[in-house]
């Protein structure tokens, strides 16, 4: 069976790799001349590395990454520690999987690795996609049809595909900015910092990892805005806009983001959950069906899973029943993402709130979380197996 892929992310370009592992010819259409990633940090909790696992490509992505061994939440002010979670060994015993820190241009290395060169075509603009009953056709910018059995467009929060299948509808502005950095080892050696924490304060957060085995350390500060921030990848924020964001913050943030170089500032955008994503042999996939705030370190990792479990739906499947085996795959997907979606906005409203009363009860409750539960918050996504009871 023939399936083309639309966008080479990271949920395109596993998409392609389990349809592929399910037996069908694949074609991966992007329109970048090269696929270069310029994002930064990905965290891959075990709901997501235990996909990459089945695909064979753990090894090659842990090599790379990171693993901590906690996660830390931190006051804003002066750095006390509210608890901790475990996230390293012991949450790997538990759930069977490692939970990854990776640079997202090296993930996406290891996946353009397992495609091979002939499946895919870059530089290729998709300039719309029509079906019948026996086909779906995408027609590229040049004019050129490629005909499939299936079309899964992966094709990111701007989606293209999504206004072709269900009409005209805008990413939504999340009233949330972000400002990140990577910044060399050798710069931050000196200020004692907690290996991933996250810092929550009135109206704003900052969470900060490691990548590349230590290397590089990861850092996104995030606040809340009315003003509409572009949704970009490459704007750098103006010098020292992010210290005056962060006035008053601990002495040891405020020399990271000092310390920082380029800062990059982005608006962080969602979009509104839909009651199905895919219409006769046309899918949706990844942030073009349910992107969401990363407040729960789960985009990346819900655009893997929806890609296995595209891939097993349409395992032994026939030209002939792709429009089943797509509803299958969004009844398994669909609740599940817009789950985490929304959960990751609640998570967002509780790193905001303002000193005092709700921001007491709030550490009260994680604390009292770490108690119950050392593996802390957004654990209970890690024990989905999204292959298990297909």
């Amino acid at each position: 069976m023939r399936a083309i892929v639309v966008g080479a992310g990271i949920g395109g370009l596993t998409a392609a790799l389990s349809l592929r592992r399910a037996g069908h010819d694949v074609t991966l259409v992007e329109r970048s001349r090269h696929l270069t990633e310029i994002g930064a940090g990905i965290q891959l909790a075990p709901n997501a590395t235990r996909v990459l696992r089945r695909l064979d490509l753990l090894d090659a992505v842990a090599e790379h990454s990171t693993r901590p061994a906690h996660l830390s939440f931190r006051t804003w002010s002066d750095g006390s520690e509210i608890c901790r979670y475990v996230i390293g060994p012991e949450a790997e015993a538990e759930f069977g999987a490692p939970y990854l820190q990776v640079h997202r241009a090296d993930l996406q290395q290891a996946l353009v690795a397992a495609v091979p060169p002939e499946s895919l075509r870059l530089a290729t603009t998709v300039a719309g996609i029509d079906q019948d009953e026996r086909s779906a056709t995408v027609t590229t910018g040049s004019g050129e049809r490629l005909e499939a059995d299936l079309v899964v467009a992966a094709d990111g929060i701007r989606s293209a595909a999504r206004q072709w299948l269900f009409g005209a509808d805008e990413a939504v502005f999340s009233h949330t900015a972000a400002y990140r950095a990577l910044l060399p080892a050798a710069e931050v050696a000196d200020l004692d910092l907690p290996e991933y924490a996250g810092w929550l304060g009135p109206n704003r957060h900052v969470v900060h990892y490691w990548l590349r085995r230590g290397q590089l350390l990861n850092v996104v500060a995030v606040f809340v805005t009315d003003r509409v921030a572009q949704e970009s990848w490459t704007a750098q924020a103006e010098p020292g806009e992010q210290l005056r964001a962060f006035a008053g913050w601990d002495p040891r943030l405020l020399t990271v983001l000092e310390r920082a170089g380029r800062v990059f500032r982005y608006g962080i955008h969602t979009r509104a959950p839909l009651p199905r994503w895919n219409a006769g042999r046309v899918t949706l996939l990844g942030d073009s069906a349910h992107a969401m705030v990363p407040f729960q370190a789960q985009g990346a990792a819900q655009a893997i899973m929806d890609a296995a479990v595209l891939g097993d739906c349409l395992t032994g499947v026939t030209p002939e029943e792709v429009p089943e085996a797509l509803d299958r795959y969004v009844r398994r997907r669909a609740p599940a993402a817009t789950a985490v979606q929304a959960g990751s906005a609640r998570a967002g409203h509780d790193y905001h709130l303002p000193d005092g009363p709700e921001a007491e009860e709030r550490n009260a409750r994680l604390v009292a979380l770490a108690a119950e539960n050392r593996f802390g918050p957004h654990s209970a996504a890690w024990p989905v197996d999204v292959l298990a009871d297909g």
